[in-house]
């Protein structure tokens, strides 16, 4: 009886297991085949810049599950190249391909020697940031772009800003064109978005922001010193934004350039002052030269020539002339080491491209100077209508450094450098007259094509205390009247704004052209002058552009392969490449009193006070007794007896 209880327990058990299991299976295979129609095979997740290819795989359809695929028929899709390839099982490395556009950063260092036997060092770093600010994106996460910078394009709407730091003046007629001008002292100049609606507070809040992250003297700059150019100065990135009210320029000739702009600059830096070309930069170096010039250039570019990726460019220059007089060497030898007390042992971890350039054109033989160690790099690029020649020096190649593991090119002078060509286009600027009442602004442009003419436009900025006569100006080529095409003049405000004059002249082929204009010398009060007033107050450089005809074909494809140094003002044509040629500052002399007159009055002033007024009022305050003599010894000693003896005192 036992067993037979216990024969039918287990069958009871084994039914009922059967029906369950029936009964999930029957029920779990329309789930499965539902979500595999609903979930579409091969979908691709981005997250945290990796990609993840889940690939499901379609099951196996048969004569049960037909009506369900009869129902989605309008589910069903058909598999294109592109999921078909990502079908494909693949090794794990080749899952996550590089995207096309990304944050990239490089580095040149370009070596002229010039003809005066002086050296030319040319720094580039150029770090291109793959985001769109145009668009009021907000940025959280910086990788090579500075944060300090992005905050600020992000804060003030910023479309362009370009700012310079100069100290010494550039000797055209002696050192060529340089790749990027400036004037010497600072300069600024900003392109805002037509989306800011107070641009002059926008700018006066950006002037003391750039002070804090330069410790420049740029929060000095306000409206007594900022104009709104009309023809100059346009954008040189993306967009077509031309309205002078979202442009401010300003210049501070009298700036000092030292050390702590240096260090603020530097850090700007992906890799900093730690590797790459930026070890080469040593302040007690940079700074014992004839000229030395930092800039700091932002705009938006394009990645492609359909200009599908925007992306921001941030470009840092340094430029620096090294004389021998100065250097105190006496002969003309250069090396790395012997310019900037370093070598280059390794390029930037993070840079994609890390070059050293070293102009031999005017050397094709050997003739002029030896450079050593040889490279078999050549490179040809047109600069400022130029071609010139360039052996590279790539610090990503091993083979750069040697047995050494230490990159020193040496220049060592044979004979004499011979004669400079000319530049094309060349300015200067003085000032004439006699006397502390009045004076005259002179501007000469020489132009030195031999049968080519052209337009410049010449841009001055004269401040306020100087009060301009425009009804003088005359403008003369060849002894003849030279009549300006175009003409924009802004009169100065007492101490308010500056003067601003705008003129388009045409240059005649092989000329000299003046610009001649009278001014008035204006009396400050005297809370308005200087510390040192008798040095001198200095007037920004004048400002010349123009397409200067080039003697070469220009190449105007737009490339990445390209140089940096060749590949920074936009050109549109081949026939002319676009220079800007930066004059003098001026050094002016104002009536000024003489300061130690206030020191005479308050000496007199208080010996009359101490002398006069003292002696009075101890008239007025002080009382007067009326004391009797004191009696002599004789008289005293007969008092005193007199007393003992009882008699009367004397």
């Amino acid at each position: 009886m036992a067993a037979h209880r216990c024969v039918t327990f287990l069958l009871a058990s084994t039914i009922l297991c059967s029906l369950l299991v029936c009964y999930v299976f029957c029920d779990s295979e329309p789930v499965k085949e539902e979500t595999a129609h609903i979930s579409k095979p091969n979908e691709v997740f981005v997250e945290d810049d990796t990609l993840v290819k889940v690939a499901n795989e379609q099951p196996a359809v048969d004569s049960d599950s037909k009506p369900i695929e009869e129902t989605h028929d309008d589910r069903q899709w058909q598999a294109t190249e592109e999921e078909a390839i990502m079908a494909k099982p693949e090794p794990e490395e080749d899952i996550a391909p590089p995207s096309p556009f990304k944050d990239e950063f490089k580095e040149e260092l370009v070596i002229r020697p010039l003809h005066s036997g002086d050296i030319y060092a040319s720094f580039q770093f150029r770090t291109l940031w793959n985001t769109d600010f145009l668009q009021g994106k907000r940025v959280s996460h910086y990788h090579l772009f500075p944060k300090s910078l992005g905050q600020v394009i992000s804060k003030f709407s910023i479309r362009e800003m370009h700012i310079s730091f100069t100290q010494g003046y550039w000797r055209t007629m002696q050192w060529g064109q340089p790749f990027l001008p400036s004037p010497p002292g600072a300069e600024l100049w900003v392109w805002f978005q037509d989306t800011v609606t107070n641009v002059d507070g926008a700018w006066k809040e950006l002037t003391n922001v750039l002070s804090g992250i330069f410790c420049a003297s740029l929060n000095f700059i306000d409206s007594t010193n900022t104009v709104q150019p009309t023809a100059s100065f346009k954008p040189l990135g993306l967009g077509n934004v031309t309205d002078s009210r979202f442009l401010r320029y300003a210049m501070l000739p009298r700036e000092i350039v030292c050390t702590e702009n240096l260090t603020p600059w530097k850090k700007l830096l992906p890799c900093g002052s730690k590797a790459g070309l930026a070890v080469l930069l040593k302040s007690e170096k940079l700074f014992h030269s004839s000229f030395h010039s930092e800039a700091v250039h932002i705009r938006p570019v394009c990645q492609d020539a359909e200009c599908l990726a925007p992306s921001w460019e941030l470009r840092q220059t340094l430029n620096v002339v090294f004389d021998v007089y100065t250097s105190g060497q006496g002969k003309k030898e250069w090396s790395l080491f012997k310019m900037f007390s370093r070598t280059l042992t390794e390029a930037c971890p993070l840079s994609s491209s890390s070059k050293v350039y070293v102009d031999v054109t005017d050397n094709p033989e050997g003739e002029l100077f030896d450079l050593l160690p040889a490279s078999p790099l050549l490179e040809q690029a047109v600069v400022l209508g130029d071609r010139r020649t360039y052996v590279v020096y790539d610090l990503h190649n091993k083979d750069t450094f040697g047995s050494t593991r230490s990159l020193n090119p040496l220049v060592r002078w044979k004979g004499d450098s011979g004669e400079m060509l000319r530049p094309l286009l060349h300015s200067e600027r003085y000032v004439a007259g006699f006397g502390l009442q009045t004076g005259e602004i002179h501007t000469v442009i020489y132009n030195h094509h031999p049968y080519r003419a052209y337009p410049v436009l010449l841009m001055e900025t004269v401040p306020w205390y100087l009060r301009l006569y425009i009804h003088t100006l005359t403008i003369t080529s060849k002894n003849k009247e030279n009549r300006p095409s175009y003409i924009h003049y802004q009169p100065s405000k007492d101490r308010l704004k500056p003067h601003l004059l705008e003129m388009l002249v045409q240059l005649p082929p092989n000329s000299v052209t003046e610009v001649t204009v009278q001014f008035e010398r204006a009396l400050l009060k005297w809370t308005e002058y200087t510390p040192d007033p008798n040095h001198g107050f200095y007037v920004g450089s004048s400002v010349i552009s123009a397409l200067v005809p080039s003697m070469v074909a220009m190449d105007t494809n737009n490339t990445k392969d390209r140089p940096l140094f060749s590949s920074f003002f936009p050109c549109k044509e081949e026939s002319s490449y676009f220079a800007r040629v930066y004059t003098e500052p001026l050094l002016v002399n104002l009536p000024t009193p003489d300061f130690s007159m206030p020191y005479n009055v308050i000496c007199l002033t208080c010996t009359v006070v101490a002398v006069g007024y003292g002696s009075f009022y101890n008239l007025l305050t002080r009382t007067f007794q009326v004391e009797e003599p004191s009696p002599g010894l004789a008289k005293r000693l007969a008092n005193v007896i007199r007393r003992w003896r009882g008699v009367p005192l004397l």
